[in-house]
């Protein structure tokens, strides 16, 4: 494998813009007054107030309006799908025009701010309260920073050996290069009032009630915990892989040579992660990657623009299959056995035919299920559920008054970072009320 095709993977998706950049882009912006980005935003940036900002050469204050509202404003910047959020809402955004280029002008602002390594808030005056964050992920990191800066002291209790959850584990390479993950953790962290506990998982090396007797207030962002199953004969076949599990190795890996890219790899799925482990299959050398989506192009979770860029790399997207049975050999993957489907009149199922794709591996990225860590030694759960995720109300309350949870892990969770960052915002927010309060 030539080392040019390894270093797609360390290439930034989207380069940076330079100051003439910034400048020339942030000039097109029409600063609307009921800007539509900003309802679109699900952290409510003032956008229209940040880009000005930058269009009079003042980075420092447009980055201070971003992370009022979203600390991670850097990862936001750049693996957020701006395309079906702020850009398309843009009223830019016309057949004879395109949208401002709002989270590259994001990214400008952020990275100029943590390039100076100087915190734009200062805490306020200590108030004697300690909460506990269960997860170092976005949602963690987000309501971690916010209750540090109203004043109190934080422990964030992480399973993982690094911090940041699928920011450090579960996103594509080339979208976060030069350990951006860890910068912004130690960026965040640097408000102070944030102790950090690596490797202490909640429902095994402590349990929810540990945590309620020795803090005043409890945050779970603890994210899924598993990947769903194909639920087919021959899963169990050696080639067969979590497709979170194959970009975590990939993203912890220094040394792409001694990874095995296979010969052909299927990657079943149809979201952000099936793309990002279908792209990186590609640029770590594998011939042959098919990306099988049981439904139509129009009902896949990733965006337009995630389906061309897979395109661009050499991807080949197949709709309409839906996998029966993993085929093997010896133990070994040798394909996978599809089944073709259609949808007419609102009905969807099988057309009779199937087909047999040959490869020698199969990502597996059909989404994840939350693992109940808060469950009580009888098995039930500390916290109320909702279709298999913790129940919360608008301010992100759990049926239990002293804890509060956000991201992936509550039912209605969106597989966003943004969204995540406002969970823990809005969560932290809540905290403080109660504590202050009581």
């Amino acid at each position: 494998m030539a080392s040019s095709s390894y270093e797609q993977l360390q290439q930034d998706l989207h380069p940076p813009l330079t100051r003439h950049e910034a400048s020339v882009e942030s000039d097109r912006c029409y600063f609307c007054h009921d800007a539509p980005c900003v309802t679109a935003c699900p952290t409510g940036i003032d956008i229209p107030l940040f880009i000005r900002q930058i269009s009079t050469d003042n980075p420092t204050g447009s980055a201070r309006t971003i992370f009022n509202e979203n600390i991670l404003g850097g990862m936001c910047a750049r693996v957020c799908p701006t395309e079906t959020l702020c850009e398309q809402a843009c009223v830019r955004n016309t057949a004879e025009d395109n949208p401002v280029r709002i989270g590259e002008l994001q990214r400008y602002a952020t990275d100029h701010q943590m390039e100076t390594g100087e915190q734009p808030f200062k805490r306020a005056s200590i108030t004697g309260c300690r909460v506990a964050v269960v997860g170092a992920g976005p949602a963690g990191l987000a309501c971690a920073h916010r209750l540090a800066l109203l004043g109190h002291e934080v422990d964030i209790f992480d399973a993982n050996g690094k911090p940041g959850g699928l920011n450090e584990y579960g996103i594509a390479a080339y979208k976060s290069v030069d350990e951006f993950a860890q910068q912004e953790v130690a960026y965040i962290l640097s408000i102070g009032g944030i102790t950090l506990r690596q490797d202490e998982a909640l429902g095994e090396d402590f349990i929810l009630d540990d945590l309620k007797r020795d803090y005043q207030a409890v945050f779970l962002g603890m994210g899924l915990g598993a990947v769903n199953d194909l639920g087919i004969e021959g899963e169990e076949l050696a080639g067969v892989v979590d497709a979170i599990e194959f970009i975590a190795e990939l993203r912890q890996s220094q040394d792409y040579s001694q990874l095995d890219p296979g010969e052909r790899t299927i990657v079943i799925g149809g979201g952000m992660t099936a793309i990002d482990a279908a792209v990186q299959s590609r640029m770590l050398g594998c011939e042959e990657v098919t990306l099988a989506y049981r439904r139509g192009v129009e009902r896949m979770n990733a965006s337009q623009f995630e389906q061309d860029l897979a395109k661009v790399n050499g991807v080949v997207i197949r709709n309409w299959l839906q996998p029966l049975r993993v085929v093997g050999e010896n133990g070994q993957v040798t394909g996978v056995e599809f089944a073709r489907m259609s949808e007419e009149g609102g009905q969807y199922g099988p057309t009779g035919e199937t087909l047999i794709l040959p490869c020698d591996r199969v990502l597996k990225a059909i989404g994840q299920q939350f693992v109940n860590s808060v469950a009580t030694g009888d098995g039930a759960s500390a916290v109320e559920l909702e279709a298999g995720r913790i129940r919360v109300d608008a301010e992100r309350r759990t049926s239990d008054s002293q804890v509060w949870a956000g991201g992936d892990c509550i039912a209605g969770g969106e597989d966003l970072t943004v969204a995540a960052v406002q969970d823990g915002k809005l969560a932290a927010e809540s905290i403080h009320s109660t504590l202050t309060k009581g």
